[in-house]
């Protein structure tokens, strides 16, 4: 009978996930130095810098397990980076996708409200 060498199995709460959200970085940080510190926690399958005005100083770091993830968000929130305290969370797809629909919802209503304007005359 072979041992098992897999994690016990430990019940995680759902908005524990392998990707994390990372805010407040240096703007200047590299990829390679957020390999350095990320690394120290498992294997990391990629690492997304954010390079336009509004994407600056935030990234998202991919784990290959979900344990090292959870293990690496709770030790590096708060971590301070080239005096910077950097906020890691977990990626939160409803909530980024809920932000991309009300921006559709927005453009729709706008456009609805020109072509009633134009339709009836409406100012």
């Amino acid at each position: 009978m072979a041992l098992s060498t897999s994690r016990p199995s430990v019940r995680l709460p759902p908005d524990v996930n392998r990707v994390l959200y990372v805010r407040n970085l240096p703007y200047k940080i590299t990829a390679e130095e957020m390999y350095d510190i990320f690394g120290k926690y498992g294997p990391i399958r990629q690492i997304r810098l954010g390079h336009k005005p509004d994407t600056k100083g935030k990234a998202f770091v991919v784990y290959e397990d979900i344990f090292d993830a959870k293990n690496a968000c709770e030790h590096l929130s708060g971590f301070n980076v080239a005096g910077r305290y950097i906020v890691v969370l977990y990626y939160q797809a409803t909530k980024a996708f809920a932000r991309v629909d009300s921006a559709k919802a927005k453009e729709q209503l706008e456009k609805m409200q020109e072509s009633a304007k134009e339709k009836y005359g409406v100012s």
